[in-house]
């Protein structure tokens, strides 16, 4: 009871607080020092005229009660210019922020500076500040920049960023390098995925509501992971609101090729599809005690011919895509947060749900397979398996994010929670051709599949400050748990002779796929920083170790579906009707069977395990009159482990219980210097070594099919080979890849958000890892890796606002950066005997080639307008963007298969956005995107040889509307 009383006084001081707080206004702000952008703590804030003020908090953050109408703020520091904030007007329950106060240290006596509000409403200015005074090379977005150019989630916002190109509409690559290169993490926290395989997190998922900033590390620091090579992005979720915020939003999405088609196609679900998971409509039908055919052919009364019975009889029926109506996109999100300044503590909150829903129909998508003949003088490449047809997906996202802060005096504790949930149906009819030992045959194909997956992620994080500042501890724990679920995949084929349809091993039996992945992450951060003098100046210490694990259970269960003398239609619905599951007609040699290919032995299960301790030391010192470095140290002892078996050639499988594949401590040093030529201008200069990693799917045996590609995935351990020949392509062998890099980069702030800026860049890589065709296999790549390769490149960028044109003009803001680079990997003995044997007559094979995911260049570029707050276009913002990737090496071929290139996608997208109101509560918005109606290509290249599709698939223009309103 006593308890019970000292909650509901706890909760009504509370309610008082707020209810008291309500009738009064607040100002509220941060004060960084304009020298080196680092937030002030103790400056003190009081109203001019009166007694009443505050003083910063260690985040250099201050709340001031204050009670309605016009006042003047005095900020003020020893040894710092007094600034005076004129004019503030504040209103009943409402917040007035100033969010970029800049004092700057007093020259000669002190002096006071009077500016007004509006001057310092403005984090974008901020984020330069940050930018300009960071050690480290530094990119970023902040949450005034999302509302300007009206993007909703931070996937399209990323795309302005110097150097970041999107793929997918989700992830995002640094400097044209794939996956594997970038590194996405939350609140400083690594975090996998709704696709664990990937390194870069899926960025369309956050609304840009919660967002703070997104950084985008280019340069290795001592605190960061060491495996990235391309950069680190970091999301800032907002932590303690600077306003109370309510937001509720609505957009609806039209693709004129792709929705309200009445030929679209999809098949019959579960009950739960729209909320992202399955029902169990598409359940197994036997994990266990499943009987063979040839166990019960001779006896089709007997017990184990009763269980195969039962077992068929549970498969979900249906096998074929069916035509519908296809809808348009949609999405609903809102969020909530604010922040209760009490007697002794702040506490702050932020939650936010989130619900999208997308289709995509694609009535000419085409999957090709092809490569060079045997004869020199042919140029012209063959096909080998050729996919032409139509699918239609649909896709739901469900995310909900909730954050709670604590802030004291002098300290602060944080409460994440983030939970996704998606799940995609696809239905697809496609023309099939192929080959089977020399005998070529035409198909009809249908797909069923359905991809779910899950994520949930806990952070508990806490920073603490002592001595005045001068010590500073942070530490944080996040677990993460991760699964992925595709149950049922169907895929059945018809061979195609006029109008008989006939189903044989020459043509593949049908198959129906459920595959399982769980996986728990845990990770967790202890970092100490110690202010101190060197040369005579500031200087800080930071030091600490991190802690990742990682635990992945995978599986595949395949049931081959043989089709044994039924009578057939070509409508694979037929396959599982009643009357033609075995036995037919009383016939035990007719009807539809299955094989469980993962009894009594499952290649395709393992378990992969991995862990990362690292510790780090670093100093940030000024040696030199207008020179900062940062100079650190990192080291990692990793370890990698694996369970699992493999098929072999002899029938005795390949076991491995709990082995270590990797097992490597590195150390990894780091430098960055910067000069300061003047006060607006920065020469930098970072040299780091770091490291790329297989991930657990590549380090492994396991073998993924996807039916609609007709691809494989083939994982690392496996030996390619071509025995008679006495040719091993690769050894099974794959390792890690070490990186050493250095960055240039010369940079120019102008003030009113203008910056322009040269970077040049360079990348050495030991033992790279890429994608390459498996020659054992049709239709089959494995990551490898190949010779040592380099990256050399240039970045340009350019913000620069057109008022010197004229007054109107200055509406306008024109930015643009181009990233240029040039990559070489030297082949190997293996990769240029393969390429020198199989090359056509007049071709030269060279000893470089292109690194394989490396873009040779990026462009992104934008005209945005702000009608500002006044005159006829009051509220309007609008956008133009531009954004282009060169064409890039996407597959390695090897042998007799040539290489695959991604062609360039020249994406051009408009943002309109109008705000109505004086608070400027309601929104409307109108996005265009693909404007040139530009399609997605990957092709088949090989000398004197026309191109041919490896992958090509139309998406058509896409327009949406949006509404948003704020309740404050």
């Amino acid at each position: 009871m006593p308890r019970l009383k000292q909650l509901i006084l706890f909760l009504s001081v509370v309610l008082f607080s707020v209810f008291a707080s309500a009738q009064n206004g607040f100002i509220r702000g941060t004060v960084y020092d304009a020298k080196t952008g680092e937030t002030l703590p103790g400056v003190t804030i009081f109203i001019v005229g009166s007694t009443t003020g505050t003083l910063t908090d260690f985040d250099g953050k201050f709340n001031l009660t204050i009670a309605p109408g016009e006042h003047n703020l005095r900020v003020s520091y020893i040894s710092y210019e007094t600034v005076v904030v004129e004019k503030l007007r504040v209103k009943p329950g409402e917040v007035v922020l100033l969010d970029n106060i800049q004092l700057r240290e007093a020259r000669v006596e002190l002096s006071e500076v009077t500016i007004t509000a509006e001057a310092i409403r403005n984090s974008e200015a901020a984020m330069l500040t940050m930018k300009q005074k960071s050690a480290n090379l530094i990119d970023g977005i902040s949450a005034a920049n999302f509302r300007k150019i009206g993007d909703s989630d931070a996937a399209s916002s990323l795309k302005r960023v110097t150097g970041i190109s999107v793929e997918g509409g989700k992830y995002v690559f640094v400097r044209g390098l794939g996956d594997r290169y970038t590194k996405t993490i939350l609140n400083g926290m690594d975090i996998p995925g709704l696709d664990p395989d990937r390194n870069t997190l899926q960025m369309d998922i956050f609304p840009t509501n919660v967002i703070d900033n997104i950084i985008v590390h280019k340069s290795f620091s001592a605190e960061l992971p060491a495996d990235f090579t391309g950069g680190v992005i970091d999301i800032a979720t907002k932590d303690f609101p600077e306003v109370k915020t309510a937001n509720l939003s609505l957009s609806l999405g039209y693709n004129p090729d792709m929705h309200f088609n009445s030929n679209y196609l999809t098949y019959e679900g579960g009950k739960t599809d729209w909320l992202g998971y399955d029902d169990g409509a598409r359940a197994i039908p036997a994990t266990e005690n499943i009987p063979f055919f040839s166990e019960i052919v001779g006896n089709p009364n007997g017990e184990k011919a009763m269980r195969f019975k039962e077992i068929m009889s549970k498969f979900n029926p249906v096998m074929a895509a069916k035509r519908g109506q296809s809808l348009m996109d949609y999405s609903a999100g809102f969020s909530v947060g604010n922040q209760h300044p009490l007697k002794k503590i702040t506490l702050g909150y932020n939650v936010s749900f989130s619900y999208k829903y997308s289709t995509e129909y694609y009535t000419d998508a085409e999957y090709g397979n092809y490569g060079m003949i045997a004869a020199p003088d042919v140029f012209e490449l063959e096909r080998r398996e050729y996919t032409h047809g139509e699918y239609g997906s649909s896709s739901v996202l469900l995310g909900g994010l909730a954050g709670f802060a604590i802030k004291t005096k002098n300290s602060k504790y944080i409460l994440n929670f983030l939970h996704l949930q998606n799940g995609e149906s696809k239905a697809a009819i496609f023309d099939y051709s192929g080959s089977n030992q020399g005998s070529n045959f035409d198909a009809i194909q249908h797909n069923l599949e359905y991809n779910q997956r899950a994520l949930t992620n806990v952070l508990i994080s806490g920073k603490h400050f002592f001595s005045n500042n001068k010590w500073g501890v942070e530490w944080k724990i996040s677990p993460t748990m991760s699964e992925l679920y595709d149950p049922d995949v169907r895929f059945s084929r018809y061979e195609t002779r006029g109008n008989t349809f006939s189903i044989s091993t020459e043509v593949g039996f049908p198959e129906r796929i459920w595959r399982e992945l769980s996986e728990t992450n845990i990770a967790g951060q202890l970092n100490i920083t110690r202010d101190y003098k060197a040369f005579g100046k500031d200087a800080k210490l930071k030091f600490g170790g991190a802690f990742t694990g990682k635990d992945r259970d995978y599986e595949i269960k395949s049931f081959a579906i043989n089709v044994r003398s039924i009578p057939l239609t070509g409508n694979p619905d037929e396959l599982f009707y009643p009357e033609n599951i075995w036995p037919y007609n009383g016939s035990v040699n007719r009807g539809t069977t299955y094989e469980a290919r993962f009894v009594p032995n499952n290649f395709n299960k393992y378990n992969s395990n991995n862990e990362n301790i690292a510790f780090y030391a670093a100093t940030e010192i000024t040696p030199f009159h207008k020179v900062k470095a940062v100079l650190g140290v990192r080291g990692e002892s990793f370890v990698q482990r694996y369970t699992g078996k493999a098929q072999t050639n002899t029938n005795v499988p390949k076991e491995l219980d709990n082995a270590a594949l990797i097992n490597d401590f590195d150390i990894f040093p780091t430098a960055n210097i910067i000069y300061s030529i003047s006060e607006k201008q920065n020469l930098r200069f970072s040299y780091s070594q770091t490291i790329a990693r297989p991930s657990f799917k590549e380090m492994s045996y396991a073998e993924i099919y996807d039916p609609i590609t007709k691809r494989t995935f083939v994982g690392g351990l496996f030996r390619d080979a071509d025995d008679l020949a006495g040719i091993e392509y690769w050894d099974g062998n794959l390792k890690v890849t070490r990186i050493r890099n250095a960055d240039l980069r010369w940079e120019l702030f102008q003030g009113k958000g203008q910056t322009l800026s040269l970077s040049a860049f360079y990348k050495f890589f030991d033992s790279p890892i890429e994608i390459v065709q498996y020659l054992s296999q049709k239709g089959a790549f494995q990551p490898r890796n190949v010779g040592d390769g380099q990256v050399r490149g240039l970045e340009f960028e350019m913000r620069q606002g057109l008022g010197v044109l004229s007054a109107w003009a200055g509406n306008f803001i024109f930015s643009t950066n181009i990233t240029y680079t040039h990559s070489r990997i030297r082949l190997s003995e293996t990769e240029l005997r393969s390429r020198t044997e199989n090359a056509r007559t007049g071709e030269t094979v060279e000893e470089y080639r292109e690194m394989a995911g490396q873009a040779p260049y990026i462009i992104n570029a934008g005209l945005s307008f702000d009608g500002k707050d006044k005159g006829f276009f009051k509220g309007f913002e609008a956008g133009l963007f531009y954004n282009v990737q060169g064409p890039t090496l996407e597959v390695v071929g090897i042998a007799d298969r040539p290489d695959v290139y991604t062609r360039s996608f020249n994406s051009l997208n408009l943002n309109i956005n109008k705000t109505f109101g004086g608070s400027k509560k309601l929104q409307l918005g109108l996005k265009v995107d693909n404007i040139l109606g530009d399609v997605k290509e990957s092709v088949f290249q090989s000398f004197e040889a026309a191109d041919q599709f490896y992958t090509y698939l139309n998406q058509g223009r896409a327009f949406q509307l949006r509404l948003a309103y704020k309740f404050f």
